[in-house]
């Protein structure tokens, strides 16, 4: 099992800014995913912003816990600096409707980043 490196995690304050002034915004039923054209790394990069207003320590900690394994199992944001925002219907589904979703953000993400270049 392949595990989630630090090289692909944001850490910084100043990165989620940028991706939130700079990026693409996608929303969705369960989140609200940002994203921006990392040209450094190859693999994405991936944020999670679960703020207190989310709910308790645990339901903080399973929304990110689902958002990890869904981007460690898939990869699907290959070339991008991803931030997911869940919103609190992300608690209630099953991983595989995760996933589901997150592929379809991540498609329309890069169906609107075509459009614009």
């Amino acid at each position: 099992m392949q595990r989630f490196r630090p090289a692909q995690r944001i850490c910084r304050r100043a990165e989620y800014q940028q991706i939130y002034a700079k990026g693409s915004r996608i929303s969705g039923k369960y989140w609200t995913l940002f994203a921006v054209r990392n040209d450094r790394a190859p693999a994405g990069r991936l944020g999670i912003a679960a703020t207190r207003k989310f709910g308790g320590a645990v339901s903080r900690n399973r929304a990110k816990r689902l958002i990890r394994e869904v981007f460690r199992r898939n990869r699907i944001a290959a070339g991008y600096d991803v931030v997911v925002v869940p919103k609190r219907a992300l608690l209630d589904i099953e991983l595989d409707r995760v996933e589901a979703e997150y592929a379809g953000s991540i498609q329309r993400l890069k169906t609107r980043t075509r459009a614009v270049q």
